[in-house]
C-alpha cells in the first residue's frame, strides 16, 4: 500500500478539485443508501405485524444517551399516522415512493462519484506517458546504447497500459470504498455494537490473506512483464531486419524464436491472471462464511437475548451485505494493484534515470560563433563499459585539436578509431572525462545546451527523416520558417526538382524514415535541413559513403553549396570527398597519428597514404 500511495502523490495532485468532488459525491452516495435502506425496517414491520410499532404512541424528546430509541420511537410514531390516515397498503406504497426517490438520488451521487474519478485516471496516465517520452529525449544518447528499442517501446505501451488497468482502475476503490466501508460499519455499530464487534473479529482475518496472496503476484507480475519487453524487441528487430531474414531464408528460425519467447510470456501472465481471477470467487466465499457466521449470532440476539428486534435485524444484514462489495473490490485491488506496481517499476527505471548532460546552473551565453573549436587533452571512454576509467580502453586518448572558423577539417581512419564518438563531444551527446572542449575559449559543460546546439547542424550517414512532409521535415528545428526559404534549401541542397515532381510536392508524405526515397533523395533532404537552420559550424558523418556515383554527385555538390562560410568537421571513409579539407586529421586507436592536407599526408607515406593506396585499387 505504502508503495500504491506514493504513486498516488507523485501523479495525482494536479487533479486536487476532481479528488475533493468525488469523495463528497461518495459520501453523499454512502448517507443516502444508509437511510433508503432504513425504510424497510417499517416495511416489515407492516408486512409481518411485530408489535414494535404500535408501541410508539408519542414523539419522544431527544436523548443522546438513547439515540436509536428516539430514532425508532419517532419512525414509528409517524408510521403509525400514516397507516391511520391513509390504511397499510397506502402506507407501504408511500414508504416504498421514499424508498425510490433515495435510490434514485443514492445512484445519482454514485455516478458523479464515479464521473469525477475519470479525469484523474485518464489524466494520470497520459502524465505518465508525457513524462516517459519527454525524459526519453532528455536523457544522453549514453543511456540507451544498452537498452532495446523494443523493451523502450514495451514500457511506453505496455506498462503504461498495465497501469492504467490496475492502479488506476484502483483510484475509485481508494477513493469510495474506505468511506463506504466506514459509514457502513458506523451504522452497524449504530444497530448493534455487540453484533459488529463479533463481525469485526472476522474481516482483518480476511484481509492479512488477501494481502498475502498479492504480494506473491507482485513478483510474478515483474517477470512477466520483463519477457513482454523481450516480445516487443523481437517484433522491432525482425521489422528492421527483414531483408536479412528473408535473404538468408531464416523465417522459420525466427518464428522458432518468437514463438519460444512469446509462449514464455504466455505461461507467466496465464499464471498471473489465474491467480487474480481467483480474487472474486474467494472474496465471494468468505463473504458467505462471514454472513453465515454472523445471521447465526444475529439469530441468538434475536430469538435467545431479545438485544435486537427482526425487522431491525433483518436491516442490520442488508447493510452488512452492503459492505462486502466494497470489501471485494478491495480484494480485487489487492491482486490488480500489485501488478501496476510491477510495471510502474520498470518505468521508474527511465524516468529516475540520472540525466549526466544538463545545464550548468549559471550557464554562459554564446550567440555566434567568432573563433575557434578546441579539443583540449581531451581522454573519453563509454560509461559502463568494462574499464571505461583505464588508460588502456579509452575511445579518445589526448586529442589536442584546433579547428579554426571557417575552415574544414576531416577526421579518417579505420572503424572504431573514435571519429563519431570525437564529433559527438562538440554538441555534448557525451562529456569527456578528461581535459575539454571549448568554444571560443568557454567550455562546452559552461553553455546552454540549447545555445550550444543552435550553433551546430548535423548530416549523417544515414539520413534520419520523420514520417511526415517534405516541408516539415525541411523545416524540422525551425519555427516559423516561410515559403520561399523552405524552397531556396531545397533548391541548394538540389531536392527542389524531385520534390515537385511528387505528388504533393512539399505536402507528400515521405513514409517512415523517408522510406518512400532513395538514398541520395533523402540525404539531399537532411542536407536541405541543416541549411535552412543556417548553423556556423557544421558537422559531416560520412555523408556520402552510402550512395551511388550518381546520388554522390548530386549529395557532394549540395554539400559544398552547404559548407561554404562555414566551419565544417568532415567524418569520410571516402577519401577523394575531403582532397580540399584544410587539415586532415588521421585517427588511430583513439589518437591522432597525423595531421596535414592531403597532398602532405601523402607525401608522409603514413597510415593516410596506406588508406589511400587501399582506396585506388
Amino acid at each position: 500500500m505504502k508503495e500504491f500511495l506514493n504513486v498516488l502523490r507523485r501523479f495525482v495532485p494536479p487533479y486536487k478539485k476532481y479528488l475533493v468532488l468525488s469523495i463528497v459525491f461518495n459520501i453523499l452516495s454512502a448517507v443516502l443508501n444508509i437511510f433508503s435502506f432504513a425504510a424497510l425496517i417499517p416495511i416489515l414491520q407492516i408486512l409481518f405485524q411485530t408489535s414494535d410499532a404500535e408501541t410508539a404512541t408519542s414523539l419522544m424528546a431527544w436523548d443522546w444517551g438513547n439515540v436509536q430509541g428516539v430514532l425508532m420511537n419517532n419512525m414509528n410514531y409517524h408510521v403509525n399516522g400514516l397507516i391511520a390516515a391513509w390504511g397499510q397498503t397506502t402506507t407501504l406504497l408511500i414508504i416504498g415512493l421514499f424508498l425510490g426517490v433515495m435510490t434514485f438520488l443514492k445512484t445519482g451521487a454514485y455516478f458523479l462519484s464515479a464521473a469525477t474519478i475519470i479525469p484523474i485516471r485518464t489524466g494520470v496516465v497520459r502524465d505518465i506517458r508525457n513524462q516517459l517520452y519527454q525524459k526519453i529525449n532528455a536523457l544522453p544518447l549514453g543511456s540507451f546504447s544498452e537498452e532495446r528499442k523494443g523493451d523502450i517501446i514495451a514500457r511506453m505501451s505496455g506498462d503504461v497500459q498495465e497501469i492504467e488497468n490496475s492502479i488506476m482502475a484502483s483510484l475509485e476503490m481508494l477513493f469510495k470504498n474506505p468511506i463506504l466501508i466506514v459509514s457502513y460499519f458506523a451504522a452497524l455499530i449504530f444497530i448493534s455494537w455487540q453484533l459488529t464487534l463479533f463481525t469485526l473479529i472476522i474481516v482483518p482475518i480476511m484481509g492479512w490473506f488477501m494481502g498475502y496472496v498479492g504480494r506473491r503476484l507482485k513478483a510474478q507480475s515483474i517477470q512477466a512483464q520483463s519477457l513482454w519487453s523481450d516480445t516487443m524487441s523481437q517484433v522491432e528487430e525482425t521489422l528492421g531486419g527483414l531483408r536479412i531474414i528473408k535473404a538468408f531464408c531464416a523465417e522459420e528460425k525466427m518464428n522458432r524464436r518468437f514463438d519460444r519467447i512469446n509462449t514464455a510470456y504466455r505461461n507467466d501472465i496465464m499464471r498471473v491472471n489465474i491467480r487474480q481471477s481467483s480474487a472474486h470467487p474467494m472474496s465471494e466465499f468468505l463473504g458467505t462464511v462471514m454472513i453465515v457466521i454472523v445471521l447465526w449470532f444475529g439469530g441468538v440476539l434475536v430469538l435467545n437475548n431479545h438485544t435486537l428486534s427482526g425487522p431491525i435485524f433483518i436491516y442490520y444484514m442488508v447493510m452488512l451485505y452492503s459492505i462486502i462489495n466494497p470489501l471485494k473490490d478491495f480484494s480485487k485491488a489487492g491482486y490488480s494493484i500489485p501488478k501496476g506496481l510491477a510495471s510502474m517499476e520498470r518505468i521508474d527505471k527511465i524516468l529516475m534515470a540520472e540525466n549526466t548532460i544538463r545545464d550548468p546552473k549559471f550557464p554562459k551565453r554564446l550567440r555566434e560563433f567568432e573563433h575557434q573549436i578546441e579539443f583540449r587533452n581531451v581522454w573519453f571512454g563509454y560509461q559502463g563499459s568494462e574499464g571505461a576509467e583505464s588508460p588502456t580502453h579509452w575511445v579518445l586518448r589526448d586529442i589536442n585539436l584546433t579547428i579554426p572558423k571557417g575552415k574544414t577539417i576531416a577526421i579518417v581512419g579505420q572503424s572504431g578509431s573514435g571519429k563519431s564518438t570525437l564529433v559527438d563531444l562538440i554538441p555534448r551527446y557525451y562529456d569527456v572525462q578528461r581535459g575539454e572542449v571549448l568554444i571560443d575559449g568557454v567550455n562546452v559543460k559552461d553553455l546552454g545546451i540549447h545555445d550550444l546546439r543552435q550553433l551546430i547542424g548535423n548530416v549523417n550517414q544515414e539520413a534520419i527523416l520523420f514520417n511526415d512532409s517534405f516541408r516539415n521535415n525541411i523545416s524540422f528545428g525551425v519555427d516559423n520558417a516561410t515559403e520561399d526559404e523552405i524552397e531556396e534549401a531545397a533548391r541548394i541542397a538540389n531536392a527542389y526538382d524531385f520534390i515537385m515532381a511528387s505528388e504533393a510536392e512539399f505536402d507528400t508524405m515521405i513514409g517512415d524514415r523517408g522510406g518512400r526515397l532513395s538514398g541520395g533523395q533523402r540525404q539531399r533532404v537532411s542536407i536541405a535541413r541543416a541549411i535552412l537552420k543556417n548553423p556556423p559550424i557544421l558537422i559531416l558523418d560520412e555523408a556520402t559513403s552510402a550512395l551511388d556515383t550518381e546520388s554522390e554527385r548530386l549529395v557532394q555538390d549540395a554539400l559544398e553549396h552547404l559548407m561554404k562560410t562555414r566551419t565544417t568537421v568532415a567524418i569520410a571513409h571516402r577519401l577523394s570527398t575531403i582532397k580540399n579539407a584544410d587539415e586532415i586529421c588521421v585517427l588511430h586507436e583513439g589518437r591522432i597519428v597525423e595531421r596535414g592536407t592531403h597532398e602532405e599526408l601523402l607525401a608522409i607515406g603514413g597510415y593516410y597514404k596506406r588508406l589511400h593506396d587501399m582506396q585506388q585499387v
